[in-house]
């Protein structure tokens, strides 16, 4: 391995470090809470070190996500059953069970980037830019509803802040007050508001 090999790998390794170490921080102490010195003493690393990757905490929670993003698409390719017809009730609910497993498996993440966004609604905008990419891909499942939107990007705002607001009530909020749900519970509930309210007729 030349110098320069060795270098580039001992740099992917420290970046690797850092990101885990965050999302532990991050879960035991709260996003607004963590320190980068706590992120660099959790990883084993010198504080300096975290300014050859990372311009600030902001920045390592823009990874985070892309990061977050990108284990998603590929776990919806690796997972059997999906299907972008919005008018069947089965497709809904494979994606929202896909959410909400998105959801639980990176909480830390999702509450950071929640905290963030609200303190900081520049920081906010940039994390919905990355969201977007999905965001836009979404609306293609809408084709098939028996009367597709007018306004479909405006329909997957809704869906998203639905789902993001029951989620974080339901594994947040909650389960401080003693109050739990059962994933089932929570995905049924979801997909039947959802395909009510997409491919049911609405009374005008």
């Amino acid at each position: 391995m030349t110098e320069t090999a060795s270098r580039r790998e001992r740099a992917a390794g420290t970046e690797a470090a850092l990101k885990q170490a965050a999302r532990e921080v991050f879960a035991a102490r709260g996003y607004l809470n963590t320190k980068i010195t706590d992120i660099t003493a959790a990883a084993g690393r010198a504080t300096g070190s975290f300014y050859n990757h990372f311009a600030g905490k902001e920045e390592l929670l823009e990874a985070l996500l892309k990061d977050m993003l990108a284990a998603a698409d590929q776990r919806v390719l690796d997972i059997s059953g999906h299907d972008d017809d919005f008018s069947k009730r089965a497709a809904i609910r494979w994606h929202v069970a896909m959410y909400w497993q998105f959801y639980q498996d990176h909480l830390p993440e999702m509450i950071a980037v929640k905290q963030a966004a609200m303190l900081d609604p520049e920081l906010g905008r940039r994390l919905q830019t990355i969201m977007n990419d999905d965001d836009a891909h979404m609306v293609g499942h809408l084709t098939g509803l028996p009367k597709p939107p007018a306004d479909p990007a405006a329909v997957i705002t809704a869906i998203n802040a639905l789902m993001e607001g029951f989620a974080y009530t339901w594994l947040v909020v909650n389960p401080a007050n003693g109050q739990t749900i059962e994933p089932e519970a929570a995905v049924d509930l979801l997909t039947d508001l959802l395909h009510h309210g997409l491919a049911g007729t609405a009374d005008r």
